[in-house]
């Protein structure tokens, strides 16, 4: 026999889950929250015990001279530069392999579609030396396009992500486009891609993280300062004997602020894109 709960344990439940909720979201929120109680410190009052919450007085000159001691406005250019190229060959790219994948019928696909989901197991230390060799032969050190031409070749959890949610748009748009006239890039472009809207701002979203956060690679290929990213600035505020850990957590603070207000702007797609990718497998 089916018992209803009371409204009672209903309430107890609700509240069981909301407490739950913000615990965790505690977890996630005390690192950024010392990190901007950090940036309005001394040195000396990051390193207190008992720790100090709230700056005594608040330091709001480490933002000013955290950003002009150095050319931070040249790194934030050359990171978006960066940034806006993955996005653009991540979100072409991506589509169309993920369409064909998704629609297209032909011998292997499936095994193909195996062996590019295989790639997703490979570390990047394991390519990076071969990476190296080949962009170093081609004469792209030193510049951006080993940061930027591999986004045109996709990517393989974004062209997953994508899949799966093409595969769940009826076929029937695609068949009465066909009948109409439509070819294959005009049904992509023009039926598919509006309606893979959240799926694609989740790329986006996903590609803008790693590019803009990316520090390995940019410090592997970029060599000269006036080409350098937020990332490698960064850590010209750490030296082999001391660390300024103020200026460093304002810099941190101010170059997240992209990050951090795209997703604010973008959630309602993105929430919606990664609840659709996994609907159909």
């Amino acid at each position: 026999m089916i018992t209803q709960s009371s409204p009672w344990q209903n309430r107890v439940r609700r509240l069981g889950v909301f407490l739950l909720v913000w615990g965790v979201a505690a977890l996630f929120l005390i690192p950024f929250l010392w990190m901007v109680s950090s940036s309005l410190k001394p040195n000396y009052q990051i390193f207190a015990t008992p720790p100090q919450w709230i700056p005594n007085p608040p330091q709001w000159q480490n933002y000013t001279e955290a950003l002009t001691m150095l050319p931070f406005g040249r790194y934030v250019v050359n990171t978006a530069i960066i940034t806006i190229a993955v996005i653009f060959g991540h979100l072409l790219s991506c589509t169309l392999i993920a369409y064909a994948f998704a629609r297209l019928r032909a011998p292997g696909r499936d095994t193909l579609f195996i062996v590019v989901l295989a790639t997703m197991m490979l570390p990047y230390p394991v390519t990076m030396v071969p990476l190296y060799v080949l962009f170093n032969w081609l004469d792209w050190i030193n510049t951006f396009l080993p940061l930027t031409v591999p986004a045109f070749f996709g990517s393989a959890f974004y062209i997953f992500l994508l899949r799966q949610f093409f595969m769940t748009v009826p076929r029937d748009l695609e068949d009465a486009a066909r009948i109409d006239g439509a070819n294959t890039l005009q049904i992509i472009f023009r039926i598919m891609t509006p309606l893979a809207l959240p799926a694609m701002v989740t790329v986006a979203i996903f590609s803008f993280q790693a590019a803009w956060n990316d520090f390995l690679a940019p410090l592997i290929y970029l060599q000269q300062p006036d080409l350098y990213t937020v990332t490698l600035g960064l850590q010209f505020f750490r030296s082999t004997f001391t660390t300024n850990w103020a200026y460093l957590m304002a810099a941190s603070l101010a170059t997240s602020l992209p990050m951090i207000l795209l997703f604010f702007v973008a959630q309602r797609y993105f929430i919606e894109g990664i609840s659709l990718g996994g609907m159909k497998g």
